[in-house]
């Protein structure tokens, strides 16, 4: 199997397992005993938030660690909106169900959601923002990289204008992370959420980075872990891992991204060749996204066909999966729904060479063909 889906997650890199290895075995104590074993689990875990605040140009006191950016995005909303009269909060047409979802459920409790649209690449603009802002707003939220597109959005200028408005600002920052350069004083917003699984971690290990002036109400309440912003037991294996991947990714960054570019522009010179449309092509994006259609060929049966082929890809976000229907992302971009129900994502890791990417193009064309012959038989 040639894995092509690095945006839904990454595998474990080898250096990240040996990291987490002895605390899966030996080292299984409970972070907040008194004892030696909890003593040596403490120190793991405060090695990993020094590793994560140095990923992203923090102090370590600003990260609460979570079980992943669902976490986050859950509690950067609700916790903030706890502690506000309810007003406005705005996010973008093309946020993920983690940030969207909590969004519309702080309705119960007396706020507005304003959704901002994005251009016809995906990208939010920021007279745009600046418009929805008229209104009274308490949060806004916006991600830093779109999970299905790649589209990079200028949060940084919009952070300005919600800062402007006396509005937390939030960025949603899981798919960026470890793709590019993502410090957090240079976008200029109070809180960031992040994801080890995107960036060859493990799964159940994400965090939450604050500003210490920002009011937050956590969503468990328990023992006060995390300084009291997130109860519940460490899962130290896990959060060693992220601490491990957080800085594995910094050391191979500027490679990365040098080296998954040409592979980009490879594969999507291919898609084009044979009819396939980019989508956001003309943002700044991703070096290793790429969303792309063809008009006459379904989405899902495509995917089907590419896992039967030995190529793992995705008809959309893994999140939302489970939802049939157009991309919300596309509809947002102005995409016609049709073609919006047959778009699919290849995002490259790693671990994938520019022969990986002629393989694929060479099966795709069978695989087209196949499907070509299908529906002629059909009609």
């Amino acid at each position: 199997m040639i894995y092509l889906d690095h945006n839904a997650t990454t595998p474990i890199a080898p250096p990240v397992l040996e990291a987490m290895l002895p605390f899966l075995r030996e080292q299984y104590g409970n972070a907040s005993s008194r004892h030696d074993l909890g003593t040596v689990a403490r120190r793991a875990v405060e090695q990993a938030r020094e590793q994560v605040a140095a990923a992203v140009g923090v102090q370590p006191g600003q990260v609460v660690f979570t079980s992943g950016g669902t976490e986050a995005n859950n509690l950067i909303v609700k916790g903030a909106a706890a502690t506000r009269p309810p007003a406005q909060i705005v996010v973008s047409g093309i946020e993920h169900p983690c940030v969207l979802e909590p969004a519309l459920q702080l309705r119960r409790q007396g706020w507005t959601v304003a959704e901002v649209g994005v251009d016809a690449e995906g990208v939010v603009r920021a007279d745009t923002l600046a418009a929805a802002l008229r209104v009274p707003t308490g949060i806004v939220s916006v991600m830093l990289a779109n999970n299905e597109t790649g589209a990079i959005q200028p949060v940084a200028a919009l952070a300005e204008h919600a800062r402007g408005a006396k509005a937390v600002m939030h960025t949603d920052a899981v798919q960026a992370f470890g793709k590019i350069p993502v410090r957090f004083a240079d976008l200029n917003v109070q809180a960031m959420s992040l994801s080890s699984h995107k960036v060859y971690g493990p799964k159940g290990a994400g965090a939450l980075i604050v500003d210490k002036r920002l009011d937050l109400q956590p969503l468990l309440a328990g023992g006060g872990h995390e300084r009291g912003m997130r109860s519940g037991t460490e899962n130290v294996a896990a959060i060693v891992g992220f601490g491990a991947a957080a800085e594995l990714a910094m050391l191979v960054l500027d490679a990365e991204r040098e080296r998954l570019a040409p592979l980009q522009a490879r594969l999507e010179a291919g898609l084009s060749q044979r009819g396939g449309r980019i989508f956001g092509a003309g943002a700044p994006r991703l070096a290793n996204t790429t969303y792309f259609a063809f008009p006459d060929v379904e989405g899902e049966t495509l995917v089907i066909q590419l896992d039967g082929a030995g190529f793992a890809t995705a008809s959309g976000a893994a999140c939302s999966s489970h939802h049939s229907g157009p991309s919300r992302v596309l509809l947002a971009m102005g995409v016609e729904a049709a073609l919006a129900g047959r778009a699919v994502r290849i995002s490259l890791g790693r671990a994938n060479d520019a022969a990986q990417i002629d393989t694929f193009l060479a099966a795709l064309d069978e695989v087209l063909g196949r499907l070509q012959r299908l529906a002629a038989i059909a009609a």
